[in-house]
């Protein structure tokens, strides 16, 4: 029996090496922009995080010796600092317009470059805390990190 071929389709190599472009739901393409340009963070919001961070990271992960962020454009990027000296870079923020609820990206060491993924919660966007939980949860090998506590 012959193959089904949609009407729409085509079997040119042309069409078949550039697939259309991904759509995303309303409003998430154009998350952290204002007419094409990247939101600035303001200053405040930039020390906010980094204390936010930084005392989060000193209660949920005693494995880091500290943790370092820097700002570039409209992205914070999170390295921890392991015991023996190793820099592990952990995930980059995208900054959303909010200082509580950020973009989130992990670092794929493998590619030398930051994918937008999901938090456990199922978004792509959510607290600093949560984005730090989910980086470390996956690099220091602890996946309690993405269980949520029952709130009875």
């Amino acid at each position: 029996m012959p193959a089904v071929v949609p009407a729409d389709a085509t079997t040119s190599k042309q069409a078949r090496r550039h697939p259309p472009p991904v759509r995303w739901p309303s409003g998430l393409a154009r998350a952290g922009r204002q007419d094409g340009q990247m939101v600035k963070v303001p200053d405040s919001t930039k020390s906010s995080l980094e204390q936010t961070l930084r005392a989060h990271a000193r209660q949920r992960w005693p494995q880091l010796t500290r943790i370092s962020i820097k700002h570039r454009a409209g992205f914070a990027y999170v390295t921890g600092h392991a015991p023996d000296g190793e820099d592990l870079p952990l995930c980059r923020l995208r900054y959303v317009g909010s200082a509580s609820s950020w973009r989130f990206a992990i670092d794929r060491a493998s590619h030398d470059d930051y994918e937008e993924n999901f938090l456990p919660t199922g978004s792509m966007a959510g607290t600093p805390e949560q984005a730090l939980d989910t980086a470390c949860g996956l690099y220091l090998g602890d996946p309690t990190a993405w269980i949520t506590p029952p709130t009875n």
